[in-house]
């Protein structure tokens, strides 16, 4: 399997596909129907199969749907919806976006910020079962027929970087097909596994461990509006799933409502329980697995993987807390740091394989400090440190790159420093980690005000949260009459919340 089609095609047509708490299944072969249709209106208003099409919808079966038949069609670029007009506007020239789909009726920010560009804008309906809906648009045009090959791309979403600029990551058709494949292995999931999709679709987590991977399998996926731990064991009941996969804070969310739901629990068929995009702490996972009774398996995944990287194995006793697992796709090793070679013991990971994107586009400075050639193969740098235990298993010892995970959220401190900056009062800010019991990471900012001039850290906050997406705003900010620096006189970010009291 080489291209997304390809993970659909070869499913029989009668199987469960694609669902939702509440509705009716799609089939496969509903699946394959809904993919012609949504090519054909992609033609229709010009959209060719090398154009690129930006999908903003809330979370649920549509979006999983849009994704996997556009997918066949042209280039993806799911967008958060949280976004605000600004974000939209940069992402959407960014990834030179050719048209936007959208739900019937809706005039939010993403809408106003495609007008700004004059992209073509496709309303999605939905129908019924779940996942099925009709495009429509004003726009009327022609595109060659033709259909995405295995070098196409695929997937295109942004990563935050240690700039200012998120880097464009473009994943090929064979890059998301491997992956699927890898996660599908990984698991043993079989066409009798039923996953329930609590994970966002605009990240690479969800578009591939939990749709791309189930298809490749011929599973079903249920998909829900996003995860709501108050709604998680009514969803459980409901949809009778064999596996999840979430972030560790919703692991922790879904353990501290077990107590109550402890009759949910006894009557589910949960055969594993996945984590992946942040540490999942050792105790969280010893709890989930007597909790549920089946082997919590920790992954290691990224956007420029295409997502899986590693993998705890599956089979019951097996799962090593606080390790990420084995390598489980791509060829994993440890890189020196500085030198562009292969080492043992302690360095950054690296990682070489079908899964792996070809390079960050239009961006050969990142592709040259990120990629490096030895051994006859080419390999990323994943800017995490870490090193193999005597049976194999990685673990990652540290974080090379300043970029905040917010229980799975990426954020860019570049990107905060430059709202903050913003601000009329703010003559200096600094953005930093700072610990967080549940998220792992929180946004931190210490800010110097101009001489002469007030503003309180809610003053401050507030004109972030008018110009970012809720995550990436500071949850604390403080306000110093000095930014402490290193020896060189630069602001270091690294180690700032432990200086400042807050480690």
């Amino acid at each position: 399997m080489n291209t997304i089609a390809d993970l659909i095609q070869r499913q029989p047509d009668s199987a469960n596909a694609i669902g939702a708490p509440g509705r009716d299944w799609m089939t496969y072969g509903q699946f394959k129907a809904l993919a012609e249709s949504v090519r054909a209106a992609l033609r229709a208003a010009g959209v060719g199969a090398q154009d690129r099409v930006a999908i903003v919808l809330p979370n649920g079966p549509e979006m999983a749907a849009a994704f996997i038949t556009v997918a066949q069609a042209a280039t993806t670029a799911p967008l958060n919806p949280a976004y605000k007009e600004d974000e939209f506007a940069f992402y959407l020239e960014d990834l030179k976006a050719k048209a936007i789909i959208v739900e019937a009726g809706y005039t939010g920010p993403a809408r106003a910020a495609a007008d700004r560009f004059g992209l073509t804008v496709l309303e999605l309906t939905a129908t019924e079962p779940a996942g099925m809906f009709t495009l429509s648009t004003d726009v009327t045009g022609s595109a060659p027929e033709g259909v995405p090959g295995p070098d196409d791309v695929a997937l295109i979403l942004h990563t935050s970087g240690t700039t200012s600029r998120p880097k464009i990551v473009p994943l090929l058709q064979s890059n998301v097909a491997a992956s699927a494949e890898n996660i599908r292995a990984s698991l043993a999931l079989t066409p009798d596994d039923v996953c329930l999709n609590v994970m966002p679709l605009f990240h690479i987590h969800g578009l591939v461990a939990a749709v791309s991977a189930s298809l490749a399998a011929g599973a079903s996926i249920s998909c829900t509006p996003g995860f709501d731990a108050l709604k998680f064991y009514g969803w459980l009941e409901e949809v009778n799933p064999t596996w999840y996969t979430a972030v560790p804070t919703m692991h922790q969310a879904i353990l501290a409502r077990a107590k109550r739901n402890e009759d949910i629990i006894k009557k589910a068929r949960l055969r594993l329980l996945r984590s992946s995009s942040s540490s999942l702490p050792g105790p969280v996972m010893t709890q989930l697995a007597e909790t549920f009774g089946a082997p919590v398996v920790e992954a290691y995944g990224m956007t420029e993987a295409a997502h899986q990287m590693c993998c705890n194995p599956i089979e019951p006793g097996r799962q090593k807390p606080g390790a990420v697992g084995l390598p489980a796709g791509p060829e994993v090793r440890i890189a020196h740091e500085i030198e562009n070679r292969l080492v043992d013991g302690v360095g950054e990971i690296a990682i070489s394989g079908p899964n792996v994107t070809p390079g960050y586009e239009g961006n050969p400075e990142a592709n040259e400090k990120n990629f490096f050639e030895a051994e006859g193969k080419r390999w990323f740098r994943t800017g995490d440190q870490g090193a193999f235990d005597e049976d194999g298993f990685l673990a990652l010892t540290g974080r090379l790159k300043e970029i905040i995970n917010r229980g799975g959220e990426k954020i860019s401190p570049l990107e905060v420093d430059g709202v903050l900056s913003d601000h009329p009062a703010v003559g200096q800010c600094v953005t930093f980690a700072m610990p967080h019991d549940k998220l792992g990471e929180e946004v931190a900012a210490a800010v110097v005000l101009k001489e002469g001039q007030t503003a309180t850290d809610r003053e401050i906050r507030d004109f972030a949260a008018e110009r970012l997406a809720a995550f990436k705003v500071p949850r604390k900010i403080l306000i110093l009459d000095e930014i402490p620096k290193g020896a060189t006189g630069k602001l270091q970010r690294i180690g700032l919340a432990e200086k400042l009291g807050l480690g």
